[in-house]
C-alpha cells in the first residue's frame, strides 16, 4: 500500500508498481483531505520491490505521506482489504509472414 497526498502521485505510484514487479493493482481509497491510498497484491517479494519503486515515483511528483507491506495478511485483516482478481492473459496468435 502506498498513501500519498493527491492523485498524481497515487498515479504515478501505481504504474512504477505494475511496471517494477510481478504485481496487480487490487484497489484504491479516497480517504479524504486529498489523501488516496493505492494497493497491489502478488508474492511478497515482489510486492515490496513494487512498494519500494512507487514510492520513488511518486515522491519526484508529489507527496507520499505512507506506505506499507503486509505479508500474508490475516483472514480478518483481508475482509477489509480489496480483492480485485489477477488480470486474465489471453494468448496471443502471432503469425509471421
Amino acid at each position: 500500500m502506498i498513501e500519498t497526498r493527491g492523485l498524481i502521485g497515487a498515479i504515478e505510484a501505481a504504474d512504477a508498481m505494475v511496471k517494477a514487479a510481478n504485481v496487480h493493482l487490487a484497489g484504491q481509497r479516497f480517504s479524504g483531505a486529498g489523501l488516496v491510498t493505492v494497493m497491489v497484491r502478488g508474492d511478497v517479494g515482489a510486492v515490496k520491490a513494487a512498494v519500494d519503486a512507487g514510492v520513488a515515483a511518486a515522491s519526484r511528483v508529489g507527496e507520499v505521506v505512507s506506505s506499507h507491506v503486509i505479508p500474508r495478511p490475516h483472514t480478518d485483516t483481508e475482509g477489509i482489504l480489496p480483492h480485485e482478481e489477477a488480470p486474465k492473459t489471453e494468448p496471443i496468435d502471432v503469425q509471421s509472414d
